[in-house]
């Protein structure tokens, strides 16, 4: 089974951390928020994983071939452009097509209990991607209907709304939070070049145009613990997650 690490980003909340170093090597319990996705990926039952790079690749490239992992990891090369989410997947897609079954993004700065088996158990078989999401407080939130289906976006801060249904009542719809966790179908690709993605944009850009014509789904997962290590404050939360709930690592 493949998945893809998202770990190009330059992490700038993270700084003066990520002035030296790339988030993905930041380390949480001792060990880089790349080797516990690695990990967790692995103990899903993942063997054929794919990182991207962009900012102080050569940390990224070094740490991973310093030991031999029991995976294969290969390199969705972006050190000449960060692409966004979006375009790394259209970039690495030679990397990550073949076959017909769902692969999972993660992103490397999440940390979470998700039992990921548990989440690609929930993947559709119409599903052009299947989305973890959670009623965790926030300001912007991703718009479902009763089915589950993604149908928009909002700013609760500024009040903006984004969907392709010119009709769409807001307060009809559940307003859910997005993880950084989705399994997707390889048909992603050649939707992407239906709606003639660019090389560079972002995923939830995608998302957005194409619920109009292909199901986007997403999943709540019960108790789950989660913590987006995007900032300097939420670094002691992801420290007690990995002491608490993820004592395997």
């Amino acid at each position: 089974m493949k998945a893809m690490i998202f770990a190009a980003g330059l992490g700038t909340r993270l700084s003066p951390i990520t002035d030296t170093m790339p988030k993905a090597l930041v380390p949480i319990c001792g060990k880089p928020l790349l080797e516990h996705v690695i990990g967790r990926l692995k103990s899903a039952g993942y063997d054929s994983l794919v990182v991207n790079v962009h900012h102080f690749p050569d940390q990224i490239r070094s740490f991973l071939a310093s030991r031999d992992w029991g995976v294969e990891i290969r390199i969705s090369d972006e050190s000449a452009r960060l692409l966004e989410t979006g375009g790394a997947l259209k970039h690495a897609k030679t990397l990550l097509e073949g076959g017909e079954e769902p692969f999972l993004v993660h992103n490397v700065d999440i940390v979470s209990n998700l039992d990921i088996p548990w989440l690609r158990a929930q993947t559709r078989p119409d599903a052009l991607a299947t989305l973890l999401v959670s009623s965790r407080e926030t300001r912007r939130y991703l718009l479902f209907d009763r089915e589950m289906r993604l149908v928009g976006w909002t700013d609760t801060a500024t009040g903006e709304v984004r969907s392709p249904f010119p009709d769409l009542k807001v307060s009809d719809c559940l307003r859910l939070a997005f993880s950084g966790i989705h399994n997707l179908s390889p048909r992603i690709f050649s939707a992407f070049d239906r709606y003639g993605m660019p090389e560079r944009f972002p995923i939830m850009d995608f998302y957005l145009k194409a619920c109009r014509d292909y199901p986007i789904y997403g999943v709540q997962a019960q108790d789950l613990t989660l913590v987006d290590v995007g900032k300097i404050e939420t670094l002691s939360q992801a420290q007690e997650i990995c002491r608490k709930i993820l004592p395997e690592d």
